[in-house]
């Protein structure tokens, strides 16, 4: 295999990169989500995190891998377990972690795993402070909530991150061989941060859309889910 610091020809339909979609009671959307993704990045594993609405149903239909755990172990754990499947395919040299709620853009998509192609670093972490037009639409609270918690990570600090709870990340395979979340609710964007740190990762941003619908609103930027990133942000201090 070619070293990930080497340029690297992308294969027929970007067959060597999965997705990897954590889906918790998401069968709303999560069909529409998968099939526009795979129009372009045919290879996904969406894992359902003891959804108790035929999430699974959804995903099946699409024409995703389906892992399923049968209760909600938390978003943290939903990532390792498809990490995990996705890096024992064959030919799997890229990844990516992608939201099932829609707010995620494959043309981002696209834009990381061509850097991690063409670029010497192993992950590229989604900002929503890059672009100007993009900043301007996060909800004002959400953008306190997000840079408080990135300037309370000391290692997010240290690799000039800006957004670190952005759930849009690519990454090489040194990255996903040695990714090892322990933490399976929120705190595993801190943690995944701290790993960054810890291994050397050779670390990027690139600027991203976030797509703020009704149903997104609703389902993830409550107060509730602010005070967990702040906690987040306190918890990610005290990670080596």
């Amino acid at each position: 295999m070619n070293d990930p610091a080497e340029p690297v020809e992308p294969t027929p339909d970007n067959r060597d990169t999965w997705l990897i979609v954590p889906c918790f009671n998401e069968a709303e959307v999560i069909r529409g989500v998968l099939e526009r993704a795979r129009r372009t990045f045919p290879n996904i594993v969406a894992v359902d995190d003891g959804s108790a609405d035929g999430s699974h149903r959804e995903i099946h239909a699409a024409g995703a891998h389906l892992v399923r755990h049968p209760v909600n172990l938390g978003q943290g754990a939903a990532i390792q377990t498809g990490v995990e499947y996705a890096r024992r395919r064959p030919g799997a040299r890229y990844f990516v972690t992608f939201d099932a709620d829609g707010q995620h853009q494959v043309a981002d998509v696209a834009a990381m795993v061509a850097r991690l192609r063409a670029e010497p670093v192993d992950i590229i972490v989604g900002t929503r402070f890059g672009d100007p037009a993009h900043r301007a639409r996060v909800p004002r609270l959400k953008r306190l909530v997000l840079r408080t918690a990135a300037a309370m990570s000391p290692a997010s600090r240290r690799l000039g991150l800006t957004d670190a709870h952005n759930g849009l990340r690519a990454f090489n395979r040194r990255v996903a061989c040695a990714l090892n979340l322990r933490m399976n609710g929120m705190s595993h964007a801190g943690e995944f941060v701290s790993l960054m740190h810890r291994h050397g990762w050779r670390t990027a941003e690139q600027p991203v859309e976030i797509l703020y619908t009704e149903y997104s609103m609703a389902k993830g930027q409550s107060l509730l889910n602010g005070v967990n990133i702040l906690a987040d942000g306190i918890i990610s201090r005290r990670l080596p």
